[in-house]
């Protein structure tokens, strides 16, 4: 019997080359691990709001261009170092059977009322009242007569050019009234005072009608769903009519209670003080049918009404509180800013020490200038603030990182060809308040035409600086100040870079005055304007001139300085200019229809019997927008 251990070629069989190849290749077969992910332990990667493309790869532990990949199948174009939001991570992670856990610091844990508040808790108090209406119909002269103070003469040009939030006493109990600016360039202003009001006040000047902005301001009032009053203003002038009001307001859905609609009318005189009495009973009227209340016994939550750097005080903003009591001493967070109340002071400029619902106050301990429009909540715990504000400026700005768009070829090409066509007016915008700088950036933004664009590139709130004087002589920009105005060293700075600072304290001159510049920095327009035509009826060859037309002055005239074209069979063979023109034997300036001549062409002399010479002459014109 044979073993199997027999030698084949003098060798075991077992120990065989061949056979020790197939078992390496078995036990290799064996250890892979399998490529299939392992689908019953389902991984997780714990995310914050938002995650770099490269952090997602290396904590799924696969390349980062699978994910650029996945991303680009998505409809998304990213590099390795751009952030994901969370919903995106979400969906890429789900490509490679991971799980996305949101970790982090929420800031809805402490800001999210805890428990709802008590009936017995609730408080009547005061209507926030906004007075809105089209740009001069007397919306300030109207606050005016009812607070029995003037405005109307601090704002400049007699134009509201700041929201003023104002607490006033009336017999029927206290109001609260947010003025919002009328001009145009306000809207936004305007939208945001429409989002904390509870009633509104439509002013419309008996004598002028539904304007513009009147269409605007009710279509505010109609999205938040705001109860109007109207108050048809300047009763008193002689061209009153308040009929055409109430016709022209029923045309765009506020019919009035004498026509059988829900609006109520009222007939004032923001001068005379007629029907100011029937509209403040209006208001309490209106008021006490809203059942307006809140809890004053919980910490306070407002919004900012206005914002400012104020020399002096630093960073100060006009809180309107709507729930809670505000106290001096308050810790507090507002957008990406936090602070402590340091000091309040109500709508006279007097301080005080508590803010109850619907007051509003002037609040002084801001680490930085909010805008206008952030949710102010106040807090226990200074930490806990400081720790919701670092958090909403991190995330603020993973935002913008994310959002910002990569270069493609595509966007490159399309941009070089914008800068090839439009021309740039870079602007350094500073203004007193945010509010005015976010409605003069918008105001701006609207002036861009396809030949001029308008760049802000930078604004804020503030006097004018050194540093802001160098970036615009960096960027070649003009700066403009809207009530700021530089100190003596910031002037001898902007001397010495040559840059141009311009002043305003009323919007419409500012809008006007950028116009005209951008209008100023397109290049002229160059027209060509026909002088006349003359036909050419014979040649002369004289010695060390050239050859010299004999013409005919067929239309219009030909001019000694004027620029001409030759024409042969109507197509042109020469453009230049006239050496000599000649009447028989003397020079003439011009050679007027019917008229003969002879014409010398500036180093050409191929003039044929037949031709004709066109003259024309170049005007430059300034461009429009």
């Amino acid at each position: 019997m044979l073993s199997i251990r027999k030698k084949r070629g003098g060798k075991d069989a077992f120990g065989s080359d061949e056979w020790k190849r197939s078992k390496r290749k078995r036990k290799k077969q064996e250890q892979a691990p399998s490529t299939q992910p392992l689908k019953a332990a389902k991984r997780k990667i714990k995310v914050d709001d938002h995650i770099r493309v490269s952090d997602l790869a290396h904590q799924m532990g696969v390349k980062g261009s699978e994910i650029i990949k996945v991303l680009m199948q998505l409809g998304v174009m990213a590099t390795i170092n751009q952030s994901l939001d969370f919903d995106t991570a979400i969906v890429v992670a789900g490509e490679f059977q991971y799980e996305i856990e949101k970790v982090g610091f929420s800031e809805e844990d402490y800001l999210t009322p805890r428990e709802e508040d008590k009936s017995e808790d609730m408080q009547i108090r005061p209507p926030v009242v906004t007075i809105m209406g089209h740009v001069d119909h007397g919306k300030t002269s109207l606050l005016d007569s009812i607070r029995k103070s003037s405005i109307t003469d601090r704002e400049a040009g007699g134009i509201t050019q700041h929201i003023g939030a104002y607490h006033v006493s009336t017999p029927n109990g206290a109001l609260c009234f947010l003025d919002t600016p009328g001009h145009e360039a306000f809207t936004a202003m305007r939208a945001r005072g429409a989002k904390v009001t509870d009633i509104v006040i439509l002013v419309v000047a008996a004598d002028d009608g539904v304007m513009e902005q009147t269409r605007e301001a009710v279509s505010h009032a109609k999205a938040a769903e705001v109860p109007i009053i109207v108050a048809v203003n300047k009763m008193d002038k002689e061209g009153a009519n308040p009929e055409r009001v109430m016709r022209e307001l029923s045309d765009i859905g506020l019919v009035s209670e004498d026509w059988g609609g829900d609006t109520i009318f009222t007939n004032v005189s923001a001068k005379t003080g007629l029907g100011l009495e029937g509209l403040l009973e209006t208001l309490a009227l209106q008021a006490e049918v809203l059942e307006l209340k809140a809890n004053p016994d919980k910490p306070a939550r407002g919004h900012i009404v206005e914002a400012k750097l104020d020399k002096g005080r630093g960073p100060v903003a006009t809180v309107l509180v709507q729930e809670g009591t505000l106290k001096q001493g308050d810790i507090f967070v507002c957008g990406t800013f936090s602070g402590r109340v340091r000091a309040m002071f109500d709508d006279q400029g007097k301080k005080v020490a508590v803010a109850a619902p619907s007051t509003p106050v002037e609040v002084q301990g801001f680490d930085g200038v909010p805008e206008a429009g952030e949710e102010f909540v106040a807090l226990d715990d200074e930490k806990v603030a400081r720790r919701i504000a670092d958090a909403r400026a991190i995330k603020e700005r993973e935002r913008a990182l994310a959002r910002e768009s990569k270069v493609t070829l595509e966007t490159f090409l399309a941009s070089r060809a914008d800068a090839e066509e439009a021309q740039i007016l870079n602007v350094v915008l500073k203004a007193d308040v945010q509010g005015s700088v976010e409605a003069i950036v918008d105001a701006l933004r609207k002036q861009a035409t396809e030949k001029v664009k308008v760049e802000v590139i930078h604004s804020g709130a503030g006097s004018i600086t050194e540093s802001d004087i160098l970036l615009a002589s960096a960027s070649n920009a003009v700066i403009i100040g809207f009530n700021v105005r530089p100190t003596v060293k910031v002037k001898a700075v902007a001397e010495q870079e040559g840059v141009d600072i311009r002043f305003y304290d009323i919007i419409y001159k500012l809008v006007e005055e950028v116009r005209d510049a951008m209008a100023g920095i397109l290049a002229p327009l160059v027209k060509e304007q026909y002088l006349g035509q003359a036909l050419v009826r014979d040649t002369f060859s004289v010695p060390k001139i050239g050859v010299i037309a004999g013409c005919h002055v067929e239309d219009g005239k030909i001019t000694r300085n004027a620029r001409v074209r030759l024409l042969r069979e109507g197509v042109v063979i020469y453009t230049g200019t006239i050496t000599s023109l000649k009447r028989f034997k003397d020079d003439a300036k011009e050679v007027l229809k019917g008229y003969e001549c002879g014409i010398g062409l500036e180093r050409f002399n191929d003039i044929k019997i037949g031709d004709s010479i066109e003259a024309f002459e170049e005007v430059e014109e300034a461009d429009t927008l």
